[in-house]
């Protein structure tokens, strides 16, 4: 073993033995508080008072096993999972109450303090006692066991007597070989600590249920969006191309009637007939636009965009690395979204420069809306980007947006998916 690994290997070992010692200290008084404030708490639910300290008792716990989840995914690797039932807001004490109690997640949190309190706080500790006790049998040949030994008693060192320095040097040689044992097992038995910790905070169906409920979300949010877009259609075809074609009816049986006894009027209304039906075709190649673009089926989601970046009324550079195409439902999602993203740009953010990059990687479908505005978007309900985060969720898309105050608006949309 190299001179760098062996110090590699001794950091890491004091690194686990100090966080160890840190978590020992940390678990017995917050966690002994909180064992006495649960069952107090719940106790005075009857009395009324128990409405107002049991959410606020609760929310400590919820915090203090968030950070021992955080600490065990940074120091050691040890992903705990959580799935805390979401309380809205707002609500009154008695609801928000009787939530958190009905939580399964709440429950774990509560049966993990008695836990903690006993074999976490053991199994926190071994780590620093392990790399500690090492030390005293080091001290032991410099005359460490003499001044325990001056009235003819004996200095135990794990399974040694030492009543000489000969013994003290064999303590010293033991203490070398468990110093031994300590660096190479003390950041695993830190890792045991979070792995008990993840035994009784995490049931292994967190992360499921957090995804049925993500899907049963974007399920109704796919499903509101639907009959939005079937009844915006229906408004269109009625208060358009339908009304218009009404009219050229009423025209053309206007112009049957006069074709003989007044042809100029009848030229008149043919004239307007010719033009409400092409007004109506337009209409008609507009809302089938909306539905789903031509160029978008025919030639993909790349030259999609750049039509609809030639469209905007301000600049708009376009940057395509794409190797194939996403499935159609995906570059469908991805182009709307991306419109209505260039129209915010071009109606709210008094942008005189767009700049759209489109790419794939590492299995998503990335897309980044640049604009140089006065800033100030936001993902907020009845907003534009609030719809678009709903069309995204319903591929396991996510949108980020970062708009400081003064500029630039920066939006991210990412969707799972594979090119063909």
């Amino acid at each position: 073993m190299s001179s760098e690994d062996k110090s590699g290997r001794v950091r890491e070992a004091v690194l686990a033995a100090v966080r160890g010692l840190v978590l020992a200290v940390t678990v017995l008084p917050f966690g002994i508080v909180f064992l006495v404030l649960v069952p107090l708490s719940l106790a005075f639910i009857p009395l009324g008072v128990g409405l107002v300290t049991t959410p606020a008792v609760l929310t400590g716990v919820r915090a203090l096993a968030d950070v021992r989840r955080r600490l065990a995914g940074e120091w050691c690797g040890v992903r705990i999972g959580a799935a805390y039932r979401p309380i809205p807001r707002g609500t009154n004490p008695w609801t928000r109450t009787f939530t958190m109690l009905g939580d399964p997640q709440t429950w774990r949190d509560v049966r993990w303090l008695p836990v903690d309190v006993t074999a976490g706080f053991v199994t926190a500790l071994v780590p620093a006692v392990l790399l500690l006790y090492p030390v005293e049998g080091l001290t032991l040949p410099f005359g460490l066991w003499q001044p325990y030994t001056h009235g003819g008693g004996t200095y135990w060192y794990a399974f040694v007597p030492v009543t000489g320095e000969a013994s003290a040097i064999g303590a010293g040689v033991l203490a070398l070989v468990l110093l031994g044992i300590a660096l190479r097992y003390t950041p695993a038995l830190l890792t045991a600590h979070f792995r008990l910790t993840r035994a009784v905070l995490d049931d292994g169906k967190g992360e499921l249920a957090e995804r049925v409920r993500v899907l049963t979300e974007t399920r109704r949010d796919a499903v509101d969006t639907s009959a939005a877009e079937l009844r915006r259609i229906e408004r269109d075809l009625h208060d358009g191309a339908q009304a218009r074609l009404v009219a050229m009816g009423m025209d053309l049986g206007t112009i049957e009637m006069l074709v003989e006894r007044d042809p100029a009027q009848a030229k008149r209304l043919l004239a307007q007939a010719r033009r409400n039906s092409a007004d109506a075709l337009e209409e008609l190649r507009d809302l089938v636009r909306g539905i789903h673009p031509p160029v978008l089926a025919e030639r993909g989601l790349g030259d999609a965009v750049r039509a609809l970046a030639l469209r905007l009324p301000l600049p708009a550079e376009v940057t395509v690395e794409l190797s194939g195409r996403a499935d159609a439902p995906v570059e469908s999602a991805a182009y709307f979204a991306v419109s209505e993203v260039l129209t915010n740009a071009a109606k709210h953010s008094g942008a005189d420069r767009v700049w759209v990059d489109v790419h794939h990687a590492d299995g998503r479908l990335r897309i980044t809306v640049t604009d140089n505005g006065r800033g100030g978007a936001a993902i907020g309900a009845g907003s534009g980007l609030a719809g678009v985060e709903r069309r995204l969720g319903t591929f396991d898309g996510v949108l980020a947006v970062s708009s400081p105050a003064g500029g630039p608006t920066l939006v991210t949309m990412e969707i799972p998916c594979a090119l063909s």
